[in-house]
């Protein structure tokens, strides 16, 4: 028995997967080779990041409510995660050496924050049924570099488990929202509110703005 919605996911997934070549960063803090510097700017955009993309869901999730419960549930359950994410980013922020006063005064890099940006635009402007499948997309890509960089924070920067908890978080696979986001696109499918062009579309800026994140933080001293 086919599933489209489940299908869908999987091969936009599949199409919207970024190049390797796109992430110069994450391969060098697998080495071990990142600076701290590097690794405490990834952490303040990040702080920058969390609180702009719980707002934009939970203006998805409101946008939705009335018409697309499938997908408010979804958008709900991504600002809940973006809370939570928040609350580890101190232990993160303390572990890269970064005292107080540096963090309220560090100036956010624009090729860092096109992403949230963007995912602020498709909040304003998108079908949500299109932005979660554009986002289940996107976010495969970044599990993955997480998991990547909460293995390298333990074996080549001795951080602590706290400071690692941001990126295990996110690294963590989540049934429940996997199980929401293939309701919300059935429930797209079905009553003709899913544009796959669109969704293929906004998810492709998405991976684009999300190579910007890494180029940038990469040029970084």
């Amino acid at each position: 028995m086919t599933h489209p919605a489940r299908d869908l996911l999987a091969t936009t997934t599949a199409e919207l997967a970024p190049d390797p070549q796109s992430n110069p960063l994450v391969p060098r803090i697998a080495r071990g080779e990142a600076s701290r510097s590097t690794l405490a700017a990834l952490a303040l955009e990040q702080s920058w990041v969390i609180p702009a993309d719980r707002r934009a869901f939970l203006h998805l999730a409101e946008r939705s409510a009335a018409t697309d419960p499938e997908a408010a549930a979804y958008f709900t359950t991504l600002a809940e995660g973006e809370a939570l994410a928040g609350e580890r980013l101190d232990a993160l922020v303390r572990a890269c050496g970064v005292e107080e006063a540096e963090a309220a005064s560090y100036e956010p890099l624009p090729g860092c924050q096109a992403y949230p940006a963007y995912v602020a635009w498709l909040a304003l402007n998108a079908s949500p049924a299109d932005v979660v499948l554009a986002l289940t997309a996107n976010f495969w890509a970044w599990g993955g570099y997480c998991a990547t960089i909460a293995e390298a924070l333990r074996d080549h920067y001795g951080f602590p488990e706290e400071a690692c908890g941001f990126f295990d978080f996110f690294a963590e696979p989540s049934p429940e929202l996997e199980s929401q986001a293939t309701a919300a696109v059935r429930a797209g499918l079905d009553a003709g509110r899913l544009d796959e062009t669109s969704a293929h579309r906004y998810g492709r800026l998405l991976q684009t703005y999300e190579a910007m994140f890494w180029n940038a933080l990469s040029a970084t001293p």
